[in-house]
C-alpha cells in the first residue's frame, strides 16, 4: 500500500489531495503503521540562536528587518545558554533540538564557529542537533556535519510558480542548491512548507511534487500553517482551518511514507481534537516548547498531557523508520 515512490504526478498526489477526507485518512493512517510506530511521536525543540534584522524578505517572517514588528533583535546566544535549552528540552521529552538563526547564508567567521561548537555541544548530550542558519555551501554543510550535526532544516515554503510571491531575495534554484549540498555531507534533510499564505491547492501539490521526487526523499517534512504577524506582508491572512492541515498531512504521508512528518507552526490555534486527527493522518512529530523561533507554541507540559490523553510517547533520538536506513551523525 505505502509503497515508496520518486515518480509520483501532480496529477496523481491532486487527487489523493483531493479525495473523500475520511478515506484519505483512513488509508494515510494504513500507510503510517505500515512504515512507523504509529504510538510514537518525535519531538523537537526550537530556539532562535540569533534573533532578528534577517535581510531577506519572506513575506512571512518578522524576523525580516524591513517589516515593522514587534521582534526585537538580539545577539546570538551564548554557548552555555544553548547548553541550558538544551538540557531544559531534553527533560521536557525532546529528542531534538534546532538552532535557527535569522541569516541569509552561513558566512565563514567567527559567528559561524560559534554554532560549531554548539553543535558539538548539543550532540555530547545524546540529542538530535538540527540547524536552519539559510544557504549554505558545500563546504559549510561539511563543516556542520564534522561537528555532528544530524539535520539541516531549510524548506521550500511552496511551489516554484509561487514562490516569487513569497521572496525575491533568493531563488528556488538557491534552496534546491542547499538541500544538494546538505546531502553531499551526508546530513539528513528537513524541508517542507507552509500553507495559508494565499495559495491555491495547485501550489500546495507542487511544493510536495518536488519533494516527492527527491532520491532519497527529505527524512523530515515539516507541514506549516502560517502564524500571521502584524507587520509583515501576510499578517491579515486569515487562519488555516484544520481540514486543510489533515488533508496536506495525509497526502504528505502517503506520497512519502518513510518520511518524519512534523505538524509544525499553528498548533496553538488547534484543538486537541484537531491536533489528534493530524496524528491519525500521519504527522509522528511536533515542535514543543513556548515558542517556535518567535511565534507562540504550545508548552512541554501541555504537549506530555495531550499525549497521555492520546496514548502516544515520544520518539528515543536516532530512530530510524522501518523500511529506511537514515543517513546519520551520531554521536560516538
Amino acid at each position: 500500500m505505502g509503497e515508496v515512490r520518486h515518480t509520483w504526478t501532480k496529477k496523481e498526489i491532486l487527487d489523493i489531495y483531493n479525495s473523500p477526507l475520511l478515506e484519505l485518512i483512513y488509508k494515510a493512517a494504513s500507510v503510517h503503521r505500515e512504515h512507523t510506530d504509529s504510538t510514537e511521536v518525535q519531538v523537537s525543540s526550537l530556539i532562535s540562536i540569533k534573533t532578528g534584522g534577517c535581510p531577506e524578505d519572506c513575506a512571512y517572517c518578522p524576523q525580516a528587518a524591513r517589516y515593522h514588528t514587534d521582534i526585537d533583535v538580539h545577539k546570538m546566544m551564548s554557548l552555555e545558554e544553548v547548553a541550558d535549552a538544551a538540557d531544559k528540552a531534553k527533560a521536557g521529552g525532546a529528542s531534538r533540538l534546532c538552532m535557527g538563526a535569522a541569516w541569509r547564508e552561513v558566512r565563514d567567521n567567527k559567528d559561524f564557529d560559534k554554532v560549531l561548537d554548539m553543535v558539538k555541544a548539543v550532540n555530547s548530550k545524546g540529542m538530535e542537533v538540527c540547524c536552519t542558519l539559510g544557504m549554505l555551501t558545500e563546504n559549510q554543510a561539511q563543516k556542520l556535519a564534522d561537528a555532528g550535526l544530524y539535520a539541516y532544516n531549510h524548506n521550500l515554503d511552496t511551489s516554484e510558480e509561487n514562490y516569487k510571491n513569497i521572496i525575491t531575495t533568493r531563488t528556488y534554484d538557491d534552496r534546491l542548491k542547499t538541500i544538494e549540498n546538505v546531502r553531499k555531507a551526508k546530513i539528513t534533510v528537513c524541508s517542507g512548507g507552509i500553507i495559508g499564505m494565499g495559495e491555491s491547492i495547485e501550489d500546495r501539490i507542487g511544493m510536495l511534487l518536488v519533494l516527492s521526487r527527491m532520491n532519497p526523499h527529505p527524512e523530515s517534512v515539516p507541514i506549516n500553517a502560517l502564524v500571521p504577524v502584524k507587520g509583515t506582508p501576510l499578517g491579515e491572512q486569515p487562519i488555516v482551518p484544520i481540514w486543510e492541515m489533515v488533508r496536506m498531512i495525509a497526502t504528505t504521508r502517503i506520497v512519502m511514507p518513510d518520511t518524519v512528518v512534523r505538524l509544525s507552526a499553528g498548533r496553538t490555534q488547534m484543538s486537541t481534537e484537531g491536533q489528534a486527527l493530524c496524528f491519525m493522518a500521519g504527522a509522528n512529530s511536533i515542535f514543543a516548547g513556548d515558542k517556535l523561533l518567535t511565534t507562540p507554541n504550545p508548552d512541554f507540559n501541555e504537549d506530555m498531557e495531550m499525549f497521555k490523553i492520546l496514548g502516544l510517547k515520544p520518539r528515543k533520538a536516532f530512530k530510524k523508520s522501518k523500511n529506511t536506513d537514515l543517513v546519520t551523525n551520531e554521536p560516538n
